[in-house]
């Protein structure tokens, strides 16, 4: 790759990268990305670029810019200029290159997925058409027995097979296992990198393979940044953005960044489909995922199944209630109702008895939950509720927060606590509200105690 830096990506990284050359004490305090994506809108408002910031008209750029961020700050910022000079023959020396979101070369799936959560800056080695060429995400814990680092590298191997890009996150256990089976087999990898991306591009193991173009090496963050567990967590959402679909081998339960990263698609980002291993133990972290909507892993023997798995459709599919038969007779309760409330036209929905209707892990969840309610015969504050159904008190907002909403499950004052009271009809479910006591005014406007930052 051309190692030429654009003037808007100098700009760029004056002003958001650290610049870390030898063991430098870092005495700047660089935008944070929240801060550039504030910086970024304003000048495309007003119709200028970043390397407008180091052109003729600077002066007269900063006093605007001053209206939105410390003017002072950008400038000493901006006046980092021998520092970057350093910086980039020290990468240039070692085959890394960076590039910003205003450069044509900047991964697309990164840009139109993420948008302005997007990085400002990649740094990278190796070949980066490898990062627009989608393919199987694998990721899991790094602590794993050899059973499951052997399962990851077939994982891999076949990936390769299939032609297919394995896109893992480098670090070692599942990532590497996956990264090291595709490898071996000839296959393309894009590894995104949470730390150490100068020592990993030197590594002679590396080097080879770098060279050859089949493997790509890319980062958010400093060549010579060292590991934190935040720049860790916030990696994940590039390694789905950067594939068509991923597959978790293993994941603790409601911690690390498997989980976390995981957790965040399937609650908010819902970039690509997501699978969890389906074989072998299965503990409680992919149990718990695949309530909150992951697919169990089909276990593809060869390269033509895996293709299909990639290929297909696995987005839910928009029910007709013309056609669908959506309750089951066997809970007494309608399965999938809850979840479609929201969606269903004003006129009254026949209720057919189907024990064969579908029942996705949401829809399971609202029928347990339903089904612990109606049997309670008093209301049940949000400890008793998520210590009978086990499950988290994030998964218990997600499920209870709309049946509030619709009136299904009433919130009552007081030590909150929660009620359903469901009669059946001939013909439909008809669900009424529990009256509840009279609110004061100060209770009234109590924020909602389910809220969450995805909602």
């Amino acid at each position: 790759m051309n190692m030429s830096i654009s003037l808007n990506t100098q700009a760029i990284l004056l002003l958001t990268a650290p610049l870390i050359v030898g063991k430098r004490d870092q005495e700047f305090k660089c935008l944070t990305q929240w801060e550039y994506k504030k910086l970024a809108r304003f000048l495309r408002e007003i119709k200028k670029q970043p390397a407008d910031l180091i052109g003729s008209e600077e002066n007269a750029l900063l006093v605007e810019i001053g209206k939105i961020l410390d003017r002072d700050r950008i400038k000493k910022l901006l006046g980092r200029g021998f520092l970057l000079s350093q910086a980039i023959d020290h990468w240039q020396t070692r085959a890394i290159w960076v590039i910003s979101r205003a450069d044509e070369q900047y991964p697309y799936r990164l840009k139109e997925r993420l948008k302005d959560d997007a990085p400002p800056v990649i740094y990278g080695c190796g070949d980066i058409s490898i990062l627009d060429t989608g393919g199987l995400a694998v990721v899991g814990s790094r602590h794993v027995d050899d059973v499951l680092i052997q399962y990851t590298q077939n994982i891999g191997l076949l990936a390769a097979k299939a032609n297919l890009t394995l896109v893992s996150g480098g670090a070692r256990g599942i990532d590497q296992a996956a990264m090291r089976g595709a490898l071996e087999a000839g296959g393309k990898v894009a590894g995104v990198m949470a730390d150490s991306l100068e020592r990993a591009s030197l590594e002679r193991s590396n080097r080879n393979i770098l060279m050859e173009n089949q493997l790509v090496l890319v980062s958010p963050y400093d060549p010579s940044a060292g590991f934190n567990v935040g720049n860790a967590m916030q990696r994940n959402k590039l390694i789905y953005a950067l594939s068509d679909t991923a597959l978790v081998v293993s994941s603790d339960y409601n911690t690390g960044g498997t989980w976390t990263g995981a957790a965040e698609q399937l609650n908010k980002l819902k970039l690509v489909p997501i699978f969890v291993r389906s074989t072998g133990a299965i503990n409680k972290g992919l149990e718990q995922l695949r309530v909150l909507g992951a697919k169990s892993w089909p276990n593809p023997e060869n390269p033509d199944e895996l293709i299909t798995v990639l290929e297909k459709d696995t987005k839910p599919k928009k029910i007709d209630f013309t056609q669908q038969n959506i309750f089951s007779s066997s809970q007494g309760v309608a399965e999938s109702i809850i979840p479609l409330l929201v969606q269903v036209p004003s006129a009254p929905i026949p209720l057919v008895m189907n024990d064969a209707a579908v029942k996705s892990p949401e829809a399971d969840l609202t029928s347990k939950l339903m089904e612990l309610m109606k049997a309670s015969s008093k209301p049940m504050t949000l400890e008793e509720i998520t210590e009978k159904l086990v499950i988290n008190k994030t998964q218990m907002a997600k499920t209870i927060k709309p049946l509030i909403e619709q009136g299904i499950i009433d919130k009552l004052p007081g030590p909150v606590q929660y009620c359903i009271h469901v009669e059946k009809q001939p013909h439909l479910f008809e669900l009424k509200r529990v009256p509840k006591p009279r609110k004061s005014k100060k209770l009234a406007k109590t924020p909602d105690d389910f809220s969450t930052e995805s909602d």
